[in-house]
């Protein structure tokens, strides 16, 4: 009696050695065979999870600031430093600037912020129209005229106030993104303010009924 209990035992623990290293052959075809057609989508967020975090955390408002003045930059560089000898008229210089400002705007710098977004519409707040179309360059193109605009009343104002003769500040690359980026970043609070006001206002209109 007790033999045959031990061999009972003796299989049991080979049974359960058996099954402990055995494999599970489904799951590793799946493995070998995974690709982009047979896989689902992992978002960006999760696979951050996997990777080497950076000791500092840069804020998405501060990217687009930084992003947004970069470009701003670049269009002055090339359009109000490299045309301005050859379009003396402050207003048409104003105008070039502000046309090649939102072609950057519209086929540069939004990309780039929806490239970096954690996902999909998850950077739209740093975009006055985020929404891409046909539509959105000639949008893109007034908005940069109007921020153009404000950058020069800036310079105008800050020179005004100082009430010489001579302007006290000229118009080079990096003062003028970061005037360009602050500009930028005030319309898209009002736009956000106002936004909000409308639907606060929307959902106690649907209350009060």
């Amino acid at each position: 009696m007790a033999k045959k209990q031990k061999r009972a035992a003796e299989r049991e623990e080979n049974r359960a050695a058996a099954d402990y290293y055995k494999l599970n052959v489904q799951a590793v075809e799946d493995l070998v065979t995974a690709d982009e057609t047979n896989s689902p989508p992992v978002p960006k967020a999760e696979l951050r999870k996997y990777r080497a975090a950076p000791k500092r955390h840069i804020p998405d408002w501060l990217k687009a600031f930084l992003l947004k003045g970069w470009f701003a930059g670049v269009v002055c560089y090339f359009i109000i430093w490299g045309l301005g000898m050859f379009l003396p008229d402050t207003l048409d210089l104003l105008l070039v600037t502000g046309v090649v400002l939102g072609f950057v705007k519209d086929l540069l710098e939004n990309s780039l912020v929806r490239f970096y977004a954690d996902q999909e519409g998850a950077n739209d707040r740093w975009m006055m129209f985020p929404k891409k179309g046909f539509i959105s360059l000639p949008l893109n193109v007034l908005y940069a005229l109007a921020l153009v605009f404000c950058v020069y009343q800036s310079y105008r104002a800050v020179n005004l106030l100082f009430g010489t003769a001579e302007r006290v500040i000229g118009v080079e690359p990096l003062l003028f993104g970061v005037l360009a980026a602050v500009w930028d970043m005030v319309f898209l609070w009002m736009k956000r303010t106002a936004k909000a006001v409308v639907r606060d206002a929307k959902r106690k209109a649907t209350e009060d009924r």
